[in-house]
């Protein structure tokens, strides 16, 4: 039977009480349990509490933790109770995909179809760091993770926390970022509480990202490729990095 994580890792193993999520936020109230605050160091993280967050990922929950840029909402990719639970709680449509973090280029080639050369190439320069690379998904990513694209969109953030949190979890977590959709993007775990302190239940407190930018989103179509949003990388290096080749205009 499926798990869904509700509140400070309470879980509910029925149907019945599955639907009531939709109404969660109403439900509770403005004077309910808020989201519990995790502190951990973000240059050696603590194992038992690395352990913990990978439990709650495991119980189908959603967590807020933090990356190189900004902080994210992760939860099991393959899990399609969580992945609708960050769509409730973003109030994000669902026609937009989810991209996927990572801890090693060999993980992130196992959720791709094909990988082109331009993908090593960009990996080699710019992994672990604030670029995202999307391409042809693999069989095995679920297509509501796609929003129906079968693309996926990766990335491996130059994060202590999120690598080891993977390593712990024994998978890739989705990396979308904590914020309502529409609402500012958040650089640390006091604006995540803000926001959404009362629709997850817990938050991953590392300190200030000190980020002002988001990843860099490049998509790859064979040899070919094009921006689909610059960030804290530039055009101009990705360009650098591909020697000039693929490029199509956007």
């Amino acid at each position: 039977m499926r798990s869904y994580c509700v509140g400070k890792g309470r879980v509910i193993a029925s149907a019945q009480d599955a639907a009531a999520l939709v109404e969660w936020p109403r439900l509770r109230g403005p004077d309910t349990v808020i989201a519990e605050l995790l502190r951990i160091n973000p240059e050696k993280p603590e194992q038992d509490l690395l352990r913990y967050t990978a439990e709650k990922l495991t119980r189908g929950c959603v967590v807020a933790i933090p990356t190189d840029t900004l902080y994210g909402l992760a939860a099991d990719p393959f899990n399609l109770s969580a992945v609708d639970e960050i769509y409730r709680v973003k109030g994000r449509p669902e026609a937009r995909a989810l991209p996927i973090l990572v801890n090693s280029v060999d993980m992130a080639s196992l959720m791709a179809l094909d990988v082109p050369r331009n993908f090593h190439r960009l990996a080699e320069t710019f992994w672990p760091g604030p670029l995202t690379i999307v391409l042809d998904a693999s069989h095995q990513v679920p297509l509501k993770v796609t929003a129906n694209t079968k693309r996926v969109a990766l990335r491996w953030p130059k994060n202590e926390v999120v690598t080891r949190l993977i390593r712990e979890f024994g998978g890739p977590v989705t990396g979308t970022s904590a914020n309502l959709s529409g609402y500012p993007s958040c650089s640390t775990a006091e604006e995540v509480m803000e926001q959404l302190g009362k629709r997850v239940p817990l938050v991953i407190d590392t300190g200030d990202t000190k980020a002002s930018l988001p990843s860099t989103i490049i998509e790859l179509h064979g040899h070919e490729w094009k921006i689909g949003r610059e960030g804290a990388i530039t055009e101009a290096e990705i360009d650098d990095a591909l020697g000039g080749e693929g490029a199509l205009a956007r």
